[in-house]
């Protein structure tokens, strides 16, 4: 996939004394209070915009934050405390503009934050008349905002429509070499590991894998349902019953190109959900009706983590047990040490991933770690972001 790069727009020297617009992601969680309580995304937004600077650009960053209403501005919807936190992390200035669209002052070399674009009505429905006018803000557009890429938003799609320049930034650029690596051309075996409560909100992300992983392996309440699927018994845990034909087709479809969705041999079962709940381990094929399956068995993370040491590329997506209680955190800890481990590349994404990857120290040894959760589900749904489409298309132009 080829895009414009923001590096590349620098290295020509165009951005000089240029209006440079950035749509980064610095949506981030926040206290009752308003205070900021993990600041990744704004850190990991911070080279975009040095870069910028450095070129000698005039920019404007802006993002959204939350969820506000279009044309109802409040006081919790403000990009005020992020403002503050960049301000911190660049040691300068960053003036917080509201009402922006229809214009903005700032000087080549300095920086403005324009308030939460979802405030903007015609945000979300990506108004054409909109797109326009903050088109008509800057000379180069930069998306560098991963998170929202599975969205044509005005800021995300309409200005990279009508800006006479649109780029890609270095964190969005990263995620498509990342996702190009793992799944346009990956090295060989390639396994994804695909976890979490339900099959149905990632059946779509199961059956595309399917056609072209090597290894499928499902585990939390997905795996319960494919144990149905094999014939076993799963007790009173989480499942999906009436998707069991497609948990039997996605192994058929697999089966049939010589690949495989390995099915658990032994489960950790508690009686009751509780982080105190006594974990008993047991075969799979002795499941009692009163057991719930809160991870996978020692024997099945052990055979797992071999078959992970063998992959030539690893897409991560979800833990395979209840990891944030101690006694059912030993599957996905393993999982973790053996992607750490291996020498494949690895990618990973999604929220509770992440936490685990933190959880087990393990950031410097994945080949790349998503910073976009839906986006992510979708790149791995085989679906084409809007984000990389439109600025793909003024690529080609």
């Amino acid at each position: 996939m080829k895009v414009l790069r923001f590096a590349d727009v620098i290295a020509s020297g165009f951005a000089d004394k240029k209006r440079v617009f950035i749509r980064a992601d610095l949506n981030v969680p926040q206290d009752a209070a308003g205070a900021i309580t993990e600041d990744t995304r704004i850190r990991a937004s911070v080279p975009c915009i040095q870069m910028a600077l450095a070129a000698g650009a005039a920019v404007m960053v802006t993002s959204h934050l939350g969820r506000p209403t279009e044309g109802a501005f409040k006081p919790a919807d403000s990009l005020a405390p992020v403002a503050k936190r960049l301000a911190e992390l660049l040691g300068r200035k960053v003036p917080l503009v509201a009402n922006w669209v229809d214009g903005v002052e700032v000087a080549p070399g300095q920086i403005v934050m324009l308030e939460n674009c979802r405030v903007n009505v015609g945000e979300k429905k990506n108004d054409e008349a909109l797109a326009h006018k903050l088109a008509a803000l800057c000379d180069i557009f930069v998306n560098d905002a991963f998170g929202t890429a599975h969205r044509a938003e005005g800021t995300t799609y309409g200005i990279a429509q009508f800006a006479p320049i649109a780029c890609a930034g270095p964190l969005l650029a990263a995620e498509l070499d990342a996702i190009n690596q793992a799944l346009a051309a990956p090295k060989r075996p390639l396994v994804a590991i695909v976890a979490g409560s339900k099959v149905s909100s990632k059946l779509t992300i199961l059956q595309a894998l399917a056609k072209n992983v090597d290894q499928l392996i499902v585990g939390g309440g997905i795996a319960n349902t494919f144990m149905l699927a094999a014939g076993l018994g799963i007790g009173k845990s989480l499942a999906e019953p009436s998707l069991v034909g497609d948990a039997k087709a996605v192994i058929d479809a697999m089966k049939a190109r010589g690949a495989e969705v390995p099915i658990p041999t032994d489960v950790v079962t508690a009686k009751t959900f509780s982080a105190d709940a006594v974990a008993t381990v047991k075969v799979a094929t002795d499941v009692a009706d009163d057991d719930l399956i809160l991870d996978i068995g020692p024997e099945t993370a052990a055979k797992l983590a071999a078959q992970l040491m063998q992959a030539g590329t690893i897409v991560w997506n979800g833990p395979v047990g209840v990891f944030e209680f101690a006694a059912f955190e030993n599957g996905t800890k393993v999982i973790a040490q053996a992607i750490a481990a291996s020498s494949a590349f690895s990618i990973a994404g999604g929220g509770d991933t992440l936490a685990a990857i933190a959880k087990y120290g393990i950031e410097k040894d994945v080949g790349y770690i998503s910073t976009g959760g839906g986006a992510f589900l979708e790149v791995l749904e085989g679906k084409t972001l809007p984000a990389f489409e439109i600025l793909q298309k003024r690529a080609a132009e």
